[in-house]
């Protein structure tokens, strides 16, 4: 099978990439695969997509290139087809647009999957017959706008399925978007085996990671660890990540007197040795689409204090096995479960352990193989994708002189739109 994925920047670090190569990898150990990145603004890829996947680019932003785009007329003129409400927006152009229509069209695939709302518009429109189109929504439908939502309600029929990470959100997009012969399925995003020996639960660091981003709460976490503090001095703080808030947070780390206890650390890649230093991974955020942070720490043996908030951690962990889930907002309530686990060492021990065993499930070998079903139904028997993808073969097939005589091929055409 030929997968093509088409992804905003392939070149960057964020959660939508990282899980997009740990599926492509996985998958090219058994299937054509490649990444078409809209965007390149660097030479070499932050993450390794593998030997086996290809990786290419659509529009050049790096300004030392022969190639560069930046300052083609079309780049700066507004997008028409990619949606004017998604966020992503004031990045594409009438530039894009030409490039990913004309990749579409060409595109020799069985089964090509965009991985935003705005490029699956782009593969519902544009995509051309025959290829089964695959949109993933790594956000959840709540975090849209008004606006995009009916932007995509009116577009996303033309998919032949659509994938979110959470059952939540699948639930959300069969109740509210009401997608008639678009297959709605949740598969969470995969996390490999760390390839490291996992926490011990012995070092005294709290360890969290994100972007510095209001929605991550990190003012939260860092007010909580003030109260933990009070009574476990020997305790610390390192949270992992950049963004906007990193100024704020740490004027508030200063006004707490908690300089000698958190520490704003800025990116780290990879994160799994930092992950092991720990013994308790934290997430405060208000909403959170997935979770990654939380498997990769689960993955590297660390229980997981978090807020119970849409959609994702609720389906990660287990509440009192594996971590714990407070309210969202709840500074003391934060404080609590973190204290739990700090003054009970057996106890925050065996919790690491359990996050170790059940984070298994979403190992990519495994998420790859529900992905490989779902295409496989797509393509063989599963309604208008697999129609479109079987007419496209059999003309495939007379134009190749696979068909002794044209009269049998047509006759296969025939049958393949009556079946």
């Amino acid at each position: 099978m030929h997968i093509s994925f088409l992804i905003h920047n392939a070149y960057g670090i964020g959660g939508t990439i990282r899980t997009t190569y740990n599926l492509a990898r996985t998958l090219s150990e058994q299937h054509d695969v490649e990444i078409v990145s809209v965007f390149r603004h660097r030479d070499v890829p932050v993450f390794e997509p593998g030997a086996r996947v290809r990786l290419r680019h659509l529009v050049d932003l790096r300004k030392d290139s022969p190639d560069y785009d930046g300052e083609d007329p079309a780049f700066l003129r507004e997008a028409r087809v990619f949606p004017s409400a998604e966020g992503r927006f004031r990045q594409y152009s009438e530039l894009t647009d030409r490039r990913i229509a004309a990749h579409l069209r060409s595109l020799e695939a069985d089964v090509v999957v965009g991985t935003r709302p705005g490029l699956n518009v782009h593969l519902a429109r544009q995509a051309r017959r025959g290829v089964v189109r695959v949109g993933q929504e790594h956000l959840t439908l709540d975090a849209h706008g008004r606006a995009l939502v009916r932007q995509l309600r009116g577009v996303y029929p033309r998919l032949d399925a659509l994938t979110t990470v959470t059952e939540a959100d699948a639930r959300s997009y069969r109740k509210r978007l009401r997608l008639p012969g678009v297959r709605i399925e949740a598969v969470p995003n995969s996390v490999p085996e760390p390839g490291i020996r996992p926490a011990d639960g012995t070092g005294k660091w709290v360890v969290a990671a994100g972007r510095l981003a209001k929605g991550k709460r990190y003012d939260l976490l860092i007010r909580a660890f003030a109260t933990v503090v009070e009574q476990r001095p020997d305790w610390r703080l390192r949270i992992y990540g950049g963004g906007v808030e990193k100024a704020s947070l740490r004027e508030l780390i200063d006004e707490l007197g908690l300089y000698n206890h958190v520490y704003l650390m800025g990116p780290a890649h990879p994160l799994d040795p930092e992950w092991a230093k720990g013994s308790i991974a934290a997430v405060t955020s208000s909403l959170e689409s997935f979770g990654m942070t939380i498997v990769e720490a689960m993955r590297c043996g660390l229980p997981v204090v978090s807020t119970d908030c849409p959609h994702g951690p609720g389906e990660i962990i287990d509440d009192g096995v594996d971590g714990r889930l407070v309210p969202v907002g709840k500074k003391d309530a934060v404080a609590a479960a973190l204290l739990e686990l700090i003054n009970d060492d057996e106890r925050r021990r065996r919790m690491g352990r359990a996050a170790l065993a059940s984070s298994a499930r979403f190992d990519p070998g495994r998420i790859a193989g529900r992905y490989e079903a779902l295409f496989g139904d797509l393509t063989t028997g599963g309604g208008r994708g697999a129609l479109r993808a079987t007419v496209h073969r059999t003309r495939g097939a007379l134009l190749s002189g696979a068909y002794a005589t044209k009269d049998a091929a047509h006759a296969a055409l025939r049958g393949v739109r009556t079946a």
